[in-house]
């Protein structure tokens, strides 16, 4: 391969970008300061770029964000801080970005992938890939609300949601674990604005049977392997389970 090939597949950079490091004199190969840009090379070679080892990384990646107040799910914004802002050096690639949006005040799990065939199973209601949160209300919890959710409630604009799962969380009045296989805009909100309730606080505790870790702490970043992404395709999760962890999950 290439070498400036080789350095774009395994960074966030440009092949142009690469090949003004080449010139540089920021590439070494084994040892040795390389300056042409189609030096042929293999992973069993030592490459370096401004002193950093480099290493070929998988094509697809997948990192999950605990999201912190403040920042928007978009790749840029001329406005508001990003997600990708949070992303650490060390975790970047080519094509990252969030499979899905959270509001701007709202926390917790956000994908960060650069595998759009993944994103798209997961953010399709089509697949009904559950996302799980953490709802604390301005008004106390309603035993009809379970009933009202699960046939499917009409939005203000006439919109009909699919059915979600609630359930109160105990020794709560105001806060509730629900389940969405759906991602309209502020869904959760309008729902409960439906309801004649008011969301003070949202949090999205887990996608499919993956829950955001108890020891992430909010802006921090964890990449996952295969045994993760599979979780997230999984619906085998109990949602009663998911309820008694909840309170760990978004303290």
């Amino acid at each position: 391969m290439r070498l400036d090939k080789f350095l774009a597949d395994a960074t966030p950079h440009s092949r142009s970008t690469i090949k003004n490091f080449i010139k540089k004199r920021q590439v070494t190969v084994n040892g040795k300061t390389v300056l042409k840009a189609d030096t042929n090379v293999s992973e069993k070679d030592v490459i370096t770029l401004s002193g950093v080892k480099i290493s070929l990384q998988p094509k697809y990646r997948y990192i999950i964000l605990n999201k912190p107040a403040g920042y928007v799910c978009a790749t840029e914004d001329n406005s508001d801080p990003t997600v990708m802002e949070l992303i650490p050096p060390e975790m970047q690639a080519k094509g990252l970005f969030p499979a899905g949006r959270l509001d701007k005040d709202t926390t917790g799990m956000v994908l960060i992938t650069n595998d759009g065939e993944f994103a798209h199973k997961i953010l399709s209601p089509k697949h009904h890939v559950p996302k799980y949160y953490h709802v604390t209300l301005a008004r106390p919890f309603e035993e009809s609300y379970i009933s009202e959710l699960e046939k499917g409630i009409t939005l203000s604009n006439g919109d009909v949601c699919l059915p979600a799962q609630i359930a109160k969380i105990p020794d709560t009045e105001n806060e509730a674990l629900i389940c969405l296989h759906e991602g309209k805009y502020h869904q959760v909100k309008r729902m409960f604005a439906a309801l004649g309730n008011h969301v003070l606080l949202l949090h999205r505790i887990g996608i499919g049977d993956l829950i955001l870790p108890e020891d992430l702490p909010k802006g921090s970043c964890k990449l996952l392997i295969d045994e993760d992404t599979k979780k997230i395709m999984s619906f085998g999760g109990n949602f009663l389970t998911k309820l008694h962890r909840i309170k760990k999950s978004s303290s």
